[in-house]
């Protein structure tokens, strides 16, 4: 599903117009990629729990030149399901 079907089906199991899932799966969006970047979580009890992780610097060797590389550390987001939703898909 991308978004287009997402906004249409958000759009039919509410009873919005179409521009107004729009308007709103885009700041639901918005509003969870905002509140990541500030570091804080999105938790939807019953959903799930959107967070960034803290990767740590680590050494990789070039399998070609067998030069070791630094991979410098970085923020990544993740998701970790909840337990209704693992639940629902099993």
């Amino acid at each position: 599903m991308n978004k287009a079907e997402l906004v249409e089906a958000v759009a039919e199991k509410s009873g919005l117009t179409k521009k107004d899932s729009e308007k709103a799966v885009a700041a639901v969006i918005d509003t969870v990629v905002a509140t990541l970047a500030k570091g804080e979580k999105v938790q939807l009890v019953g959903f799930g729990t959107f967070e960034t992780r803290i990767h740590k610097e680590r050494t990789n060797v070039n399998p070609r030149t067998k030069e070791k590389q630094t991979i410098p550390a970085s923020t990544v987001p993740a998701f970790k399901p909840g337990k209704a939703f693992k639940d629902a898909v099993k």
